[in-house]
């Protein structure tokens, strides 16, 4: 017998759509709300508003068999046992979290919540915050959670492109205010089949927030590496080599713009009310000044921008995904256009209009490998740039994605770099598979 007898999801975003989806394809009835008419649309349309890996087809699905209806206002979530919030939890420049978002839907619930229900906070949350959601509610409405409410954290720690694959398999961390509200939260979640983690609120908040934050510093250090072998006039992915080949405590990852809405906020959760102030704001820097080193990389090689053409090669945070939210692509671009360059950009995969790969690195002068999509890897795509951008054009390439070895090389290089054979000591091949 089905543990869930219907749920709604607040937010369907890139979090929040899949799991619904994901709810209603085994079986259980879902409401989703979202506030933007053009995402209802769209679902409406049988059309996703997003590219992730199997859900075009699991969305046909779905509406082919009923179990999914929409709305717009949070306060119609109340018509399911269980709510489920996948809101946006960004952060305040003054490195403080902003939960207004989160809190908007719980105001808007408050009037219509009734005993039996349960609200799981899905969305990334500061430590305290659920337990905080908990005494509001009891405050409020004078319900007693964990008798008449329930309330628990379920973090989302699935990486973009692989939901349909890890909802199934990664263990779900559920963390509830008490013990009925853990068991509550961890039945809903039991549809899936996945491994059930049952902790504290805190710990849960904790897991979900350093899980980024590990991601984040582990890529500023390579990031940082690069800058320092600019420095010496030495190979990074070279170097990288060097470190990791048949070494057991090696493991460092590949450079590249390390960016993406989860990996660039979420170390604000701590730093906020962290015992040693500034170490995360400094894995931050280094990740943020990316761009800046690039550019400052090619003017060193090539002068002044002005009136250069230069080809930025993707505006997605991560390879071959459409989501460009807090990707560094743009304050690249903006860089260059500071130095008055002539900013050309590709990106097979943005919804924000661009042009063609043959268009935009036709007589560039240079060309970024901004993000290392699958159709910017290898000789192909090198070949295709070498034969239309000018004969002295610089490669710019911090991901290895071409292939060539060299963050910076220029394009009448690469025919011999590329005809020696492979030998032990040269650049790895391949490319990492990109933030987040």
């Amino acid at each position: 017998m089905n543990p869930v007898s219907s749920v709604s999801v607040i937010g369907l975003g890139r979090v929040g759509l899949p799991l619904a989806l994901s709810f209603a394809d085994r079986g259980v009835p879902v409401l989703g709300i979202d506030h933007d008419p053009a995402v209802l649309d769209a679902v409406r349309a049988g059309r996703m508003p997003f590219e992730e890996v199997g859900t075009q087809e699991l969305l046909s699905r779905v509406l082919a068999s009923g179990r999914l209806e929409l709305a717009e206002r949070a306060v119609e979530a109340a018509q399911c046992e269980d709510i489920v919030i996948t809101i946006g939890t960004p952060s305040f420049s003054h490195i403080e979290s902003d939960l207004r978002q989160v809190r908007a839907a719980v105001d808007d619930l408050l009037p219509m919540l009734r005993p039996g229900h349960a609200l799981i906070l899905r969305s990334t949350i500061a430590p305290g915050t659920t337990e905080f959601v908990a005494g509001y509610l009891e405050k409020r409405r004078g319900l007693r959670v964990g008798e008449d409410l329930f309330v628990a954290h379920a973090p989302e720690r699935i990486a973009a492109g692989r939901f349909l694959e890890e909802i199934s398999t990664l263990p779900c961390i559920v963390g509830g205010v008490d013990e009925a509200s853990t068991e509550r939260a961890a039945a809903t979640f039991s549809v899936f089949g996945a491994p059930i983690v049952r902790t504290t609120p805190v710990q849960a908040e904790l897991a979900k927030i350093w899980t980024n934050i590990l991601r984040y510093a582990t890529f500023a250090l390579p990031n940082l590496l690069m800058m320092d072998c600019e420095r010496y006039g030495a190979n990074v992915f070279e170097v990288i080599e060097l470190i990791n080949r048949d070494y057991p405590r090696g493991g460092i990852a590949m450079p590249g713009m390390t960016a993406g809405t989860c990996l660039r906020k979420d170390f604000a959760f701590s730093e906020e009310r962290s015992n040693a102030p500034g170490m995360l704001l400094a894995v931050s820097r280094v990740n943020e000044s990316v761009p800046l080193f690039l550019v400052e990389g090619i003017t060193r090689r090539i002068g002044r921008l002005a009136s250069r053409k230069v080809a930025v090669l993707g505006l997605t945070f991560k390879r071959d995904t459409d989501d460009e939210r807090d990707s560094l692509s743009p304050k690249l671009i903006r860089l260059l256009e500071r130095k008055l360059a002539d900013v050309a950009v590709c990106d097979p995969h943005a919804h924000s209009p661009t042009q063609p790969l043959e268009q935009a690195v036709q007589d560039a002068d240079v060309v970024i490998v901004a993000t290392n999509h699958s159709e910017f890897a290898g000789p192909g795509p090198l070949g295709e740039i070498i034969g239309r951008a000018s004969r002295d054009c610089l490669l710019v390439d911090p991901w290895n994605a071409l292939g060539t070895g060299q963050v910076f090389l220029f394009a009448a290089e690469t025919a011999a770099l590329l005809s020696e054979p492979a030998s032990g000591g040269g650049a790895p091949a391949g490319h990492p598979p990109g933030r987040a």
